[in-house]
C-alpha cells in the first residue's frame, strides 16, 4: 500500500502554511501597518519633530514619562509622531506640543500613555484650521468641542489645548 500521499499532504499544508504567514507579515510591513514595536524613543521623536519645525514644551522643563508636569515622548507610536509631522505640514501652523506619553492624563485603549495622543497649544491658526478642514462630530463626555478628519484621527478642543488622537498618519 502506498502511504507516500498521506504523508506528504501534512508537509505540504505546513510549508505552504509557513509561507502564506511570511506572506502576510511582508505586506503587513508594505503596508505599514502598527505594532506594539512602532513606539519610538524620546530621541527618536524629538529628532522627527525638530526636522518637520515642531516645538515641545512642559511646566517642568522634563521628559520623564513618570512626572506628570513633563512632556514625555517615551513610547509614542511612530503614527502619532507622523500624524503631527503631517499635521504641521498641511495645516502651516507653529505647532507645540505640551502633552505626551507622560502620567497625569485619561487612561483607554487610544490614550496618551498608550502612544496614540499628543497636546498641542492652542493657537488661532491650530484652530482655524481644525474647525475648517475637519467634520464637528458633537462634544465628548468632558465637554470638549470633537472634531474629525477624513483619515480618522480626533481632534478634541480642551480648555488650553488641543488633544489629538492619532489612529493613523492622516495621510503622510
Amino acid at each position: 500500500m502506498n502511504t507516500s500521499g498521506n504523508n506528504t499532504r501534512p508537509s505540504v499544508l505546513r510549508r505552504l502554511a509557513v509561507l502564506l504567514t511570511g506572506m502576510m507579515l511582508g505586506l503587513g510591513a508594505v503596508v505599514g501597518l502598527s505594532t506594539s514595536a512602532s513606539a519610538v524613543t524620546q530621541a527618536q521623536a524629538e529628532s522627527a519633530f525638530r526636522a518637520a519645525g515642531i516645538t515641545w514644551s512642559s511646566s517642568g522643563g522634563c521628559t520623564d514619562r513618570t512626572n506628570p508636569t513633563c512632556t514625555s515622548f517615551d513610547g509614542l507610536r511612530q503614527t502619532s509622531v507622523d500624524g503631527a509631522r503631517t499635521l504641521r505640514s498641511a495645516s502651516g501652523c507653529a505647532l507645540n506640543i505640551t502633552g505626551g506619553t507622560e502620567t497625569g492624563h485619561a487612561g483607554g485603549t487610544y490614550s496618551h500613555a498608550n502612544g496614540y495622543k499628543l497636546d498641542f497649544s492652542l493657537s488661532s491658526c491650530l484652530t482655524s484650521y481644525v474647525t475648517n478642514t475637519f467634520t464637528y462630530v458633537g462634544t465628548r463626555s468632558d465637554g470638549a468641542r470633537l472634531y474629525r478628519s477624513g483619515a480618522g484621527n480626533e481632534y478634541a478642543q480642551e480648555g488650553s489645548h488641543w488633544d489629538v488622537t492619532f489612529h493613523t498618519c492622516g495621510g503622510c
